[in-house]
């Protein structure tokens, strides 16, 4: 189901939920609300699922919690001690209340440009940015098109060729962001993406912010003391708050952690139409390591690294949603729908109920 004609590229968050609720309601779909789902167990036939309303069984669980549920805050030495403010980026609110305060925003990703995007149009004391890796960095829009909407030409190129692009598309947006402090990329940003899950961060004020010296880039955090942050060249600043713009963890270890499913970072280790032949009606759904488009480099849709006999076996549970939507080319949303009818008719005949569990 697609959104309505003259839905900008960038919705209004009221047409997500309208969108969604459509979907509900086009569906029929018996949705309950506000159940927040625990430990899920597999019973032989059937799942037992915890919940705040009581114990639930299912033919088929899909957890469709995301990968970035849990903000994750590295733990520094002498944190603890820091009179400061320390915060995740995902509590940042408001960017005016950091009005004539002394900000450091930790990390170069897509979060810590947001956050960046924010702060370049309030009037603070100070910014800094602490930076171990430069961004593969793209501009909002790009003679007034929105840059995202390019993806799926660029996901269908080589992965060397895609990292290519990225880097002269930055080139040519922004020059060489070498100059005002930013450390090279560790790598491509396709190739990032598909091996760490590392976002396309997106400018929209922040480098402008740089290059006139608004925002000023930094070395990586060291340490914490009582009265500031020493940086990995020694040196100490004072910030009022530190934004930690570090990431997430998907937190699933309450939910599935003992049922052998998830790699050592908490990431599911199949998703979409793969699944574990010996835990029959567990589902993930949107917790691929790359975007659906770029999973197609991978064998079977998993990322490089992910290679050991656990992951092989699941490889062999079924083919992926990903390279279905590549060969299909568009017609996911309808594959979906196909599926919640198959589900709705086993639920109908008693066969089964289906539960997407999200956590509390």
């Amino acid at each position: 189901m697609n959104y309505s004609e003259g839905t900008p590229a960038f919705p209004h968050k009221s047409a997500v939920v309208d969108h969604l609720n459509l979907f509900v309601r086009h569906h029929a779909l018996a949705i309950e609300y506000d159940i927040h789902a625990g430990e899920v167990s597999f019973a032989g036939g059937h799942w037992v699922i915890q919940t705040n309303a009581g114990t639930r069984t299912a033919r088929h669980v899909v957890i469709a919690t995301g990968r970035d549920r849990v903000p994750y805050i590295p733990q520094w030495n002498g944190m603890e001690n820091f009179s400061g403010e320390i915060i995740h980026s995902a509590a940042f609110g408001d960017a005016k209340t950091y009005s004539q305060r002394k900000v450091l925003v930790v990390g170069a990703g897509n979060s810590g440009f947001d956050v960046l995007n924010h702060l370049a149009k309030v009037d603070t004391a100070h910014v800094w940015l602490s930076a171990r890796n430069g961004p593969t960095l793209l501009p909002k829009r790009m003679f007034r098109v929105a840059v995202h909407l390019l993806s799926p030409l660029i996901a269908r190129l080589p992965t060397k060729a895609a990292d290519a692009a990225m880097a002269a598309t930055q080139r040519l947006a922004f020059g060489d962001l070498t100059k005002i402090g930013l450390p090279p990329a560790a790598a491509g940003g396709v190739s990032r993406l598909i091996s760490q899950n590392t976002a396309i961060a997106t400018d929209d004020g922040a480098v402008e912010a740089m290059k006139a010296g608004k925002v000023i880039v930094l070395p990586e955090v060291r340490e914490f003391t009582p009265r500031g942050v020493i940086l990995a060249n020694g040196n100490l600043i004072g910030p009022d708050i530190v934004v930690a713009a570090t990431g997430y963890r998907t937190g699933l270890e309450p939910m599935v952690g003992k049922l052998g499913v998830l790699d050592g970072k908490g990431v599911p280790l199949f998703n979409g139409g793969d699944h574990d032949p010996t835990l029959p009606g567990l589902w993930f759904t949107g917790m691929a390591k790359c975007p659906r488009l770029l999973c197609q480099r991978q064998d079977a849709g998993h990322p490089a690294g992910d290679d050991g006999p656990s992951s092989r076996r699941h490889r062999q549970g079924g083919r992926t949603s990903a390279q279905g939507d590549v060969r299909n080319g568009g017609r996911s949303s309808r594959r979906v729908e196909k599926g919640v009818q198959r589900l709705r008719t086993e639920e109908r005949e008693g066969v089964a109920l289906t539960v997407t569990a999200f956590l509390a």
